[in-house]
């Protein structure tokens, strides 16, 4: 195992934990981003969420603007986590540096993008589906590479 971490070039691993860092920002900011969004569309899925002086107001679940941001707050779960784990077994393959950091680069920026063109400012297809390959493509690409470094 230590001939494995030996393997691990200093420049990919900065570069991946950086990146990795922003992918977290970013997902933490989705948090904020929804909330945003219910306290703007006064729109809330809990009871004890609404203001005690709104009587008759109800918990709602099907805002079109909250639930866009929910969606792509989920599709970052579904894609970024995966992310972190591929990334980190990838760095273990001593991958060619320039393609390991573009590849970081290329997952986080295109995860970026998809938020942007999925739920700040809603740009029609085939934005969201270009930026989403992208990362996705990025992502398996690495853990191919990785499980066949293994086998």
């Amino acid at each position: 195992m230590t001939t494995l971490l030996r393997n691990i070039n200093d420049e990919v691993f900065r570069t991946y934990i950086f990146w990795a860092a922003v992918l977290v920002v970013k997902m933490l900011a989705m948090s904020l981003l929804t909330g945003r969004q219910r306290f703007r569309k006064k729109v809330f899925a809990n009871p004890e969420d609404i203001q005690p002086n709104k009587k008759g107001v109800a918990p709602k679940f099907d805002d079109p603007d909250v639930e866009r941001v929910r969606r792509a707050h989920r599709n970052d779960l579904e894609n970024i986590l995966p992310f972190f784990t591929v990334g980190l077994l990838y760095m273990l393959t001593n991958p060619e540096p320039f393609i390991a950091i573009n590849l970081f680069r290329a997952v986080a920026i295109s995860r970026i993008l998809h938020t942007i063109v999925y739920a700040v400012v809603v740009i029609p297809q085939p934005a969201r589906g270009l930026s989403w390959g992208v990362a996705y493509g990025a992502t398996a690409y690495m853990a191919v590479k990785t499980a066949l470094f293994f086998l």
